[in-house]
């Protein structure tokens, strides 16, 4: 097992800038601004040849223990208590302040092992800074700089005189086990046009090839019903699932996740907007391994101004966009502001698994005239997502989870459909028969052949001929058909339209 490191101090010291340095990833916010971390986060961190857990931290402040100021150091003693050891950072450049001899003299009353860390010694300027930090009573302070990776190697130094030989070099923890590096990446992760376009060539390819093989006569024989294609994995119900939880601020997000949980984890409070970063926090329901993602809370568009809040703002959309299923929260007090529709809206055009959960249910009164009209309101709304399961809950109490959870397992599964390509070709024929495309030019288009992709979202690929002049309220048509016959509801849905090659054309000769 690995060893847990937290690091600590007094606001804007430089503690998300280290973590992020010892993490290899920008994963936590940065900037100028003080307490911009408010939860604490862990990730895996090395530090040359040493591989341990390390804590972010909000700064320590002195405040009344119910305010927001308050929370966030709990959560910082929390962190405290789990770890090893601790790195407690001070500001070189601004010397040792009051607050910071608060604090140091607390953490001794811990008893956790404490290791000074003077950060902002480039240059000169840290001087002063550092000879005063002697004086804090921790011994010899690491000279470091977070930011342009100076002094690394005497904090590792350090690191293993603080926890020990056998703990710092014992056996580490698995290289294959997930942390939030592949999640949170910095990389927008977004596909570009051509990259999308040689992954479908790929495997349409791959999946006319096999088809090449397979008996003609399959595709139309109703007795026949294929395996699988062997292009597309099979489904593992038992797989760990990352689960992001998205909405708009005070949605009660971080509240669910810490009632699902079963303790308080994540920073909670009548105040909107306390979630900045997004947090993973781990879990298992029903035996299964889960990432639970908290984020922060997505305003429009246009009140979004400030830096900060535009960086949070990213962070979830990252948080979306390397997700599996993705809860929606609704305040069911105000459901279906604008704002709601335009997350939706993000998450189907990502390709993720949605859920959408009406919370705080417990402050509804006429619950049942409610709940018909969140219905009519789901299906008329959100017609990209037609069929998305739906779900009343109380975050506040718990009530409600068990088909949460249950409804996100179900649409997990529909994420990862696969249909056969003999079955796809056959529903290719009905729907044609059924609906006859529209004429192009004079001329109607054709449908040759059909595969799936890709699943994760179900992408299908159909080869017809002109592809271009298909308009696109017969392409929804076959969307919805495909959700209906395969029984795929509340599933973004891809469709590709490609145009075959034409086997007759003369090849140009290259002189």
């Amino acid at each position: 097992m690995s060893f847990v490191i937290a690091i600590v101090g007094r606001p804007n010291v430089g503690k998300s800038t280290l973590f992020n340095r010892l993490v290899g990833k920008r994963l936590a916010l940065v900037d100028d601004q003080p307490g911009v971390t408010r939860d604490r986060r862990m990730a895996s961190a090395r530090l040359g040849d040493l591989n341990f857990e390390i804590i972010d931290t909000a700064g320590l402040e002195e405040a009344d223990d119910t305010s927001l100021e308050g929370r966030m150091r709990e959560q910082t003693e929390a962190a405290i208590m789990d770890a090893q050891a601790t790195l407690f950072l001070i500001d070189a450049r601004a010397g040792v302040t009051p607050l910071d001899k608060a604090f140091a003299t607390s953490l001794r009353r811990v008893g956790t092992p404490v290791i000074l860390v003077a950060n902002k010694v480039e240059g000169r300027k840290g001087d002063e800074g550092l000879y005063e930090a002697y004086s804090m009573g921790f011994g010899e302070p690491v000279a470091i700089s977070a930011e342009h990776g100076e002094g690394m190697a005497d904090l590792r130094d350090a690191i293993v005189e603080a926890v020990g030989d056998e703990t710092a070099f014992g056996e580490a923890g698995s290289d294959d086990e997930e942390d939030d590096t592949d999640f949170f990446a910095t990389a927008s992760g977004a596909k570009s046009a051509g990259a999308e376009g040689d992954w479908l060539d790929a495997a349409l390819g791959s999946a006319m090839a096999k088809a090449e093989q397979e008996n003609p006569d399959d595709a139309t024989d109703p007795s026949v019903d294929l395996d699988e294609d062997t292009h597309i994995p099979h489904y593992d119900p038992n797989r760990p699932l990352k689960i992001a939880v998205v909405g708009r601020p005070n949605a009660g997000k971080s509240t669910l996740i810490n009632r699902m949980v079963g303790e308080e984890r994540l920073l909670t409070g009548p105040e909107a907007g306390i979630t900045r970063d997004s947090i993973s926090v781990e879990w298992e329901w029903g035996g299964r391994k889960l990432k639970l993602y908290d984020t922060a809370g997505m305003r429009r568009k246009a009140r979004v101004q400030e830096k900060l809040e535009r960086l949070s703002v990213q962070d979830t959309l990252r948080a979306i966009q390397y997700a599996e299923v993705v809860i929606i929260m609704f305040d069911a007090t105000i459901p279906f502001e604008k704002q709601d529709l335009h997350i939706v809206d993000l998450v189907a055009k990502e390709g993720r698994a949605p859920v959408i959960a009406f919370n705080k249910w417990d402050l509804i009164e006429n619950k049942q005239v409610l709940l018909t009209e969140l219905h009519e309101k789901t299906e008329r709304l959100l017609p990209q997502i037609r069929g998305v399961p739906t779900v009343t809950l109380s975050g506040a109490s718990g009530k409600g989870i068990e088909r949460l959870m249950e409804a996100v397992m179900d649409i997990d599964r529909l994420w990862n459909t696969r249909v056969p390509t003999a079955r796809l070709n056959r529903w290719l024929d009905d729907v044609q028969a059924y609906h006859p495309p529209p004429a192009v030019s004079g001329r109607r288009v054709r449908f040759k052949y059909a595969t799936q992709a890709k699943v994760r979202p179900p992408t299908f690929v159909v080869q017809c001929t002109r592809p271009e002049g298909l308009p696109a309220s017969y392409e929804r048509y076959m969307i919805n058909e495909l959700r209906a016959t395969f029984d795929m509801p509340g599933v973004p849905i891809r469709l590709y339209l490609r145009k075959g090659d034409n086997p007759y054309a003369k090849k140009k000769k290259r002189h």
